[in-house]
């Protein structure tokens, strides 16, 4: 009510929280105050997620040596016992596993999942009643699915240095990081169309394959339709080779440090200023 100004951390989930559904009863007050209502990225740690001297990898990479990504994938696929075979597209997913990330949405795919040509592997852990029913699917198809309940700092780049893509069918996400985190290690995110995760994945269409700015692939909705529907989307793309190779160069050129979102800040400060002179 009395801020100069009011921030959050993506454009995106700034406009989300003026309605309704992301709002939480605030959406009116946040609509009267929308001139004073901006967003800006987080930035992420460039050098900790880092393909090029990544510690954790088992085989550092950059743009112009992909084929080493390959010797990744191979390592992510041998750690959870998976057929080590390169031209199965490893689907990953680092995340708590709890109803705003979407994961119901992905058990219940899981069964149409696998009849396409994938493997899944999964870090995470949370509510109790996903934690087993997951336990239960890497049981039965022990060929397609990993799973590592909890977490493991050293897994997690791996899985990001070693996977083809990163699901986050998130139903609200205020910026995320792991989209940014994936496309540094040239692993296509495919997310929902919330929050930062549409400001910051840019999706794979004709357009944008002309002109070289496709990063990942963007669900239409948040449904479980959608989200079978755009991996279907990227397995046709992960199809074509060089196609694939050159959306990955593309997300890997990203700038997603802080620096870009301190200069940000920068600004935002002095326009906060600017609105209350008398402050300073």
């Amino acid at each position: 009510v009395f801020a100069d100004h009011i921030n959050t951390v993506s454009p995106n989930y700034a406009h989300e929280i003026q309605t309704a559904e992301f709002g939480h009863g605030l959406e009116g007050l946040l609509q009267h105050r929308a001139e004073r209502l901006s967003g800006i990225i987080n930035g992420i740690d460039t050098q900790t997620w880092n393909p090029g001297t990544d510690e954790f990898l088992a085989h550092k990479f950059n743009r112009q040596r992909l084929h080493d990504k390959e010797l990744n994938k191979a390592a992510l696929q041998q750690h959870f016992n998976l057929p080590q075979d390169k031209e199965m597209m490893l689907l990953s997913l680092i995340s708590r596993l709890v109803e705003q990330k979407g994961i119901d949405l992905l058990l219940a795919s899981i069964p149409d999942l696998l009849k396409r040509p994938v493997q899944l592997v999964i870090l995470g852990s949370g509510n109790k009643s996903y934690e087993e029913l997951l336990q239960k699917l890497a049981h039965k198809w022990p060929q397609h699915i990993g799973l590592h309940l909890g977490y493991d700092e050293t897994l997690a780049h791996l899985i990001e240095g070693g996977a083809d893509a990163f699901l986050m069918p998130s139903r609200f996400e205020p910026c995320g990081l792991n989209q940014m985190y994936s496309q540094r290690y040239g692993t296509l995110p495919i997310v929902s169309p919330v929050g930062g995760l549409f400001d910051t994945v840019v999706d794979t269409n004709a357009e944008t394959l002309a002109n070289n700015t496709a990063t990942g692939f963007v669900m239409d909705t948040v449904d479980e339709t959608a989200l079978m529907k755009t991996i279907d989307r990227s397995l046709a793309t992960f199809a074509q080779k060089e196609v694939w190779q050159s959306i990955m160069k593309t997300a890997m050129q990203q700038d997603f440090s802080w620096v870009k979102s301190a200069e940000a800040y920068s600004h935002l400060y002095a326009l906060a200023i600017g609105h209350n002179p008398k402050s300073v």
